[in-house]
């Protein structure tokens, strides 16, 4: 089963790690960003990857800890047009943008098509006294503190890897990759 992530910034590179280390084994990654000096406080890139595109640098990083990882990376812009047809082949997607916009985009065109997809609301500021989850129908998770937007606090990344701890989990447990009694 390949797995979706749209966006490989805080969120989508770190669930991208957690699945990685857990044995997750085919992964696609969507992002037209390049690493940002700024990034490297809560996202997996490195110093030396700065100005790079976001996909080849996590991929790098990804291989160096699973060199049998079949990893597909797309550098591009999502947009309404391309979005479903770019994750079509994959059954769970993780939502990993900053902005509502996106988040929305993606769940509209995409929720009636996949096993689970897996979003982020709240992940700016210290704070992690009100993480939750919630399931919205049986193919929609969402993790976060449902209030505190990047638009408006600072991000840390000590919220950001919980969150992101939190939908691999998600992902792991509803796509069926924990053994049986291990869930």
């Amino acid at each position: 089963m390949r797995i979706g992530i749209a966006g490989a910034g805080g969120l989508g590179s770190n669930v991208a790690v957690n699945l990685v280390r857990t044995g997750v084994k085919k992964l696609k990654i969507v992002d037209f960003d390049v690493v940002d000096e700024s990034n490297l406080n809560r996202q997996f890139y490195f110093m030396d990857q700065v100005g790079r595109p976001k996909v080849e640098a996590l991929r790098e990083n990804l291989l160096r800890i699973a060199p049998d990882l079949d990893i597909e990376i797309v550098n591009e812009k999502l947009t309404r047009k391309n979005m479903r047809k770019t994750f079509n082949e994959c059954e769970i997607l993780v939502e990993a943008f900053d902005k509502k916009s996106y988040k929305s985009m993606l769940i509209e065109e995409c929720l009636f098509h996949k096993k689970l997809i897996v979003a982020a609301s709240g992940i700016a500021h210290h704070d992690i006294d009100r993480i939750e989850i919630k399931n919205v129908g049986q193919r929609l998770c969402i993790v976060g503190d449902f209030s505190k937007d990047i638009e408006e606090y600072k991000t840390y990344s000590t919220k950001v890897s919980i969150i992101s701890a939190m939908m691999a989990s998600i992902v792991l447990e509803k796509g069926g990759f924990y053994e049986d009694g291990d869930a």
